[in-house]
């Protein structure tokens, strides 16, 4: 049995989590942030067995998204500098897959 994160757009996951709902399988939404934007997103864990994870990672392709979008450069306290806004590329996802020793449902 594998744990697949994702952490997706806000945007992203009402559409990636009735993927997967529809597909039969569960999925727990997670509210997080990112360190480097510091804007909200969602991080969803769904546990599956070993055959179906390139199937979950599939339907996150499919119903995630990515962009491009400017943002502001980081700014250093104390330094008069400012840096110019930069193009990033936001969305999609960022997947993990682990393993897991034991899944107990009670």
């Amino acid at each position: 049995m594998k744990l697949v994160m994702a952490i997706v757009k806000d945007d992203d996951s009402f559409n990636i989590m009735n993927a997967l709902n529809l597909k039969g399988l569960s999925v727990t939404k997670l509210a997080s942030t990112g360190g480097f934007l510091k804007v909200g997103n969602t991080t969803l864990i769904c546990g599956v067995d070993d055959e179906k994870v390139d199937y979950v990672i599939d339907i996150i392709k499919k119903e995630g998204h990515s962009k491009k979008q400017f943002t502001n450069g980081v700014n250093i306290p104390g330094d008069n500098y400012t840096q110019p806004p930069i193009e990033v590329t936001v969305g999609g996802a960022t997947i993990f897959v682990v393993d897991v020793d034991k899944f107990v449902k009670v």
